[in-house]
């Protein structure tokens, strides 16, 4: 009989071990998943990426370039240009299938086992906290508006009800984890994507776009590169904040083309965002978007607005629950010795408290432009850092080794901190500091340059350059 042998180059699925299974609670947290339980395709990782960022927030930001001053075009040009950081979230998917291990392990290579506690706590878990609270508030402002439709003037207690059941919808999708989530965000894309861009036909075709708008004051010279640059960084916050991409590509074999993994990631994300932030921009050449959800729904026939309203809060549910199942992790990586469904609740808990924050105290556009702004300076660096290691070390990374908290583990280096890695960050953030140009805080080369906001070039390019210079004396790891 003839015997067939596969082609190993040919990508076939395979099938997910009992360990991580759709309708199942994930059984790992940030431990190291081996060979045998591997499985997945990097394609897959489209829809991981598509879903969360076919957002409204990508509206709200869109929309926030034009209040800035900025014209049609230029907006774009930002849009464009700030998306490009997506390609760093692909970089840093690549070392998922390399190690077998979640991000918030596998940074323990540049910041030492004791080191990285310190940074998951700042800039992985602080900043996913804050991001769960910002996409709550939108998704209950929506709900909020659902209830209105029905007639019903949504009191505090009933707000505060609509909060709390919008994040246990999110938090049951992170609580069974990486699978399901896979499984989901499928068909999440799809309905999310229809809803959109039935959103897009009527602003296109409604007479609700000037192509050719420009603000009655055109803004020229200094301020003009200030509100480029703020714009840019603006942007960029989004795919900034996920240095947490090897999360959800650490199950797929150790053979997947690196490549692919990065490019499935960074298409997944880059494409919808340039695409509805740009709707944003667009809405806001002939409509107030100060109140965004207002303005849209009020332009949109009768039929489409609960759908709009819908997509909002499945949106969010859909970005928090990637953002839940990562902070999840990286209170594990902290040092808290609890199961990830719990820690993944312990973190929802902190959310609902932010987000009633952001919609019964605080201004939620204030909030969203404030929190995002200053979170460059944070997250920037350390992405750079990040994909510093990653081509320093030509992705080879052991996920055993990584593991080790002992001061036996080659990630020990001195009393626990990659000096390195800490140096980098430490001069990253104060570089990024330094040029940062926000309503709460402007930095003194941000001020000498007329209001110019330089942190994201100024952080990322300092954070890499030092990483660089000092790691070859740790060769040894």
């Amino acid at each position: 009989m003839e015997s067939t042998i596969p082609d190993p180059h040919t990508e076939l699925p395979t099938p997910p071990p009992a360990a991580d299974r759709a309708g199942r609670i994930e059984a790992h947290g940030i431990d190291h998943i081996p060979d045998a339980e591997r499985h997945g395709r990097p394609r897959d990782l489209f829809a991981v990426w598509a879903a969360p960022n076919v957002s409204y927030l990508n509206l709200v930001v869109g929309g926030t370039l034009v209040l800035i001053g900025l014209d049609l075009w230029q907006s774009l040009a930002v849009i464009a240009a700030g998306n490009l950081l997506w390609a760093g979230v692909g970089l840093l998917a690549v070392s998922g299938p390399a190690a077998g291990a979640p991000s918030e392990v596998i940074m323990r290579a540049m910041f030492g086992v004791r080191g990285n506690r310190v940074n998951i706590a700042v800039t992985g878990w602080l900043v996913s906290v804050c991001y769960l609270a910002l996409n709550w508030a939108a998704a209950s402002l929506a709900a909020f508006g659902l209830a209105e439709r029905a007639g019903i003037t949504p009191g505090t207690p009933l707000k505060v009800l609509v909060i709390v059941l919008i994040a246990a919808a999110t938090l049951a999708i992170s609580v069974y984890g990486h699978a399901t989530i896979v499984r989901l965000y499928g068909p999440f894309t799809l309905v999310l994507t229809a809803v959109f861009l039935l959103l897009t036909g009527y602003l296109l075709t409604g007479g609700h776009t000037d192509w050719h708008y420009r603000p009655a004051d055109p803004l020229h010279g200094t301020a003009l590169v200030a509100a480029l640059a703020g714009g840019t960084a603006l942007i960029a916050s989004a795919p900034l904040s996920y240095s947490t991409s090897a999360d959800f590509s650490r199950y797929l074999p150790r053979t997947a083309p690196p490549c692919a993994v990065a490019g499935w990631t960074a298409l997944g994300a880059f494409v919808p965002s340039v695409l509805f932030t740009a709707l944003g921009s667009l809405a806001a050449t002939t409509l107030d978007m100060t109140d965004p959800q207002s303005a849209l729904t009020a332009v949109l026939p009768g039929w489409l607005r609960p759908l709009f309203l819908l997509a909002i809060v499945l949106s969010a549910v859909a970005n928090n629950a990637m953002t839940a199942y990562s902070s999840g992790l990286a209170l594990q990586a902290v040092g808290l010795r609890i199961r990830r469904s719990r820690s993944v609740a312990l973190d929802g808990a902190l959310g609902v408290a932010l987000t009633l924050y952001a919609l019964l105290v605080s201004d939620f556009l204030d909030t969203v432009n404030n929190m995002l702004e200053l979170m460059v300076a944070l997250t920037g660096p350390v992405m750079a850092v990040y994909a510093t290691d990653i081509l320093w070390r030509r992705n080879r990374y052991r996920g055993p080794d990584l593991t080790d908290e002992t001061p036996a583990s080659p990630y020990w280096y001195f009393h626990g901190v990659n000096r390195a890695g800490a140096a980098a960050l430490v001069l990253g953030t104060a570089a990024a500091t330094l040029c940062l140009s926000t309503r709460l805080f402007t930095g003194w080369a941000a001020a000498a340059l007329g209001g110019t906001d330089l942190s994201l070039p100024a952080g990322m390019l300092t954070a890499a350059a030092t990483y660089w210079l000092l790691m070859p004396r740790h060769r040894t790891a």
